[in-house]
């Protein structure tokens, strides 16, 4: 597997990336916005509802 960012052999201690530095960049172009998740036309964001999230037993 080759890093996504310099295309380098990936170091499975950073997998997918090559080094800290490379997965720092990415991170960073995920919260500059470089990068987008495409949505589907038409949809909708519906109000979260508190039964939406299951609640844990005590």
């Amino acid at each position: 597997m080759t890093c996504p960012i310099c295309k380098k052999a990936a170091d499975p201690k950073y997998r997918p990336f090559c080094s800290k530095r490379c997965a720092d960049v990415d991170l960073g172009r995920w919260l500059n916005g470089d990068y987008v998740v495409p949505a589907v036309e038409g949809e909708e964001e519906r109000p979260v509802d508190e039964d939406d999230f299951p609640t844990r037993p005590n």
